[in-house]
């Protein structure tokens, strides 16, 4: 049976996974890490690719391979290929500023909003562009080409032949604030505003199962951006919504209609089959239980017992978990706020509730946002790191009113690269069996929803 291969180049680390093209049963995986920082040469990208390649066990047996990868990066190529300053990642606050200038010069957030279906904040590709104009004119002189990190793999996997055979995916332009999800056409007027008029190669944009190269006798997919590419490898689809659960937290959805909102709350994001992917970040999620659990002095699974212990809605208290400013709502200065603590309340218990609680309703309002456009929500997919927490699991079916389902932990963006793979491979995308699924469902608690909204209002306006 052919084996097809995923890669996840990430922020912090490059995962591969080797997994049977028919079954999508892994067969092996490696990983190697990446520098620390917001501001990386894509070198050390490549370096670490081949490092996990070969923790892998090597690529002689792949039949076909996707790159997967952190959306958003700024990777600039002069005319000979080489790369002309190290990439600005998404995380890379500098062009905040230059974010800002390039929504009130188009307009406001509705024209960008029609646009291109995003609204540029820092993390996007064309803030960081302004920045570069304007910061570093010569390298924007020297740039002649423009593409994403994982464009940048997949053309140096191809042998990097030239930069007319750059190659993007419709997922990860979407995040750039100068490709068009809605239209599926690029705005090289957008392009040029954002470079104060040069006008560089950008990369084509590639079909969902297209074969766009080779490395050697291994097909090449076209990718995609992070969070298209999980929401491969969960099999979600319309209808689903898959809430991840990191350090910050996301929401996504898997629809049929183009999201475009105006306010920038909703990204309006492509997915990687050919329909849309509208998303909602929050800089607070797994971090809101970690500092629950050290303020009590507790474990997390500790934590999550504590939780469980106590009524929902913790009789009254809530916290509004701004714990480091906040994205969704854009608050970035705000802190975090306790509200109802009595004598009644003062227990671990009720806090331990009030944290998971807290979390689990700035996600809902994340669900809420997708569904004013457009998204169908049925179920919710809950994945990251404290997804794996018991009282998360039981608590957020009764939060967001919808079944819960809890996949087995694994690497969910290489595996939807892989699951791409296969589909570039046989021609037809794979339905592989998820692992170890389990559906959680309890009785909705919409009071608890209603108590956080009303306090978190008065937060909001603080």
């Amino acid at each position: 049976m052919p084996f097809v291969a995923g890669v996840d180049s990430s922020t912090q680390s490059c995962k591969v996974v080797v997994r049977d093209a028919e079954t999508g049963a892994l067969v092996r995986e490696g990983r190697a890490a990446h520098p620390e920082g917001t501001e990386v040469h894509p070198r050390a990208w490549g370096a670490a690719l081949d490092e996990a390649v070969a923790a892998a066990g090597g690529l002689d047996d792949v039949a076909a391979l996707s790159v997967g990868g952190q959306q958003h990066g700024m990777v600039c190529l002069d005319d000979a290929g080489e790369v002309v300053r190290p990439a600005l990642l998404w995380n890379d606050t500098r062009s905040a500023g230059a974010a800002a200038d390039l929504v009130t010069e188009l307009g406001g957030g509705q024209a960008w909003a029609d646009a291109v279906g995003i609204v540029p904040v820092a993390s996007f590709t064309a803030s960081k562009l302004r920045w570069l104009a304007d910061h570093e004119p010569d390298h924007a002189d020297r740039t002649a080409a423009v593409c994403l990190p994982h464009d940048w793999l997949t053309w140096r996997l191809a042998g990097s032949r030239g930069l007319e055979s750059l190659v993007t995916d419709r997922s990860d332009a979407s995040g750039t604030a100068y490709w068009s999800a809605p239209t599926g056409e690029y705005r090289r007027d957008l392009l040029e505003l954002a470079l104060r008029g040069r006008s560089p190669v950008v990369p084509r944009v590639a079909g969902p199962a297209e074969v766009v190269g080779r490395a050697g006798d291994v097909l090449l997919g076209p990718g995609a951006g992070d969070n298209a590419a999980a929401a491969l490898g969960l099999g979600a689809g319309p209808g689903d919504v898959a809430v991840s659960l990191g350090t910050s937290g996301v929401v996504t959805a898997v629809s049929d209609v183009p999201a475009g909102d105006p306010t920038g709350t909703v990204a309006g994001f492509a997915d990687a089959t050919g329909r849309f992917l509208p998303l909602v970040c929050t800089l607070n999620a797994a971090r809101v239980l970690d500092a629950a659990a050290a303020m009590l002095r507790v474990s997390l699974d500790e934590l999550a017992e504590l939780a469980l212990s106590a009524p929902a809605g913790a009789d009254g208290l809530v916290l509004v978990p701004y714990l480091e400013g906040e994205r969704t709502p854009d608050l970035p200065h705000a802190t975090g706020s306790v509200h109802g603590l009595t004598l009644r309340t003062s227990t671990a218990g009720h806090w331990a509730r009030a944290a998971v609680e807290g979390m689990l309703c700035g996600l809902a309002d994340g669900i809420d946002a997708l569904l004013a456009q457009g998204a169908v929500v049925e179920r919710v997919l809950l994945v990251g790191g404290a997804a794996r927490s018991r009282a998360v699991q039981e608590i957020a079916p009764a939060v967001f009113g919808r079944p819960v389902v809890v996949p087995e932990p694994g690497e969910a963006v290489a595996g939807g690269a892989a699951r791409q793979a296969a589909w570039v491979l046989g021609g037809e995308l794979p339905s592989w069996a998820a692992a170890g699924t389990r559906t959680v469902e309890a009785d909705p608690t919409p009071a608890v929803r209603e108590r956080y909204a009303e306090v978190r209002g008065r937060t909001d306006g603080q």
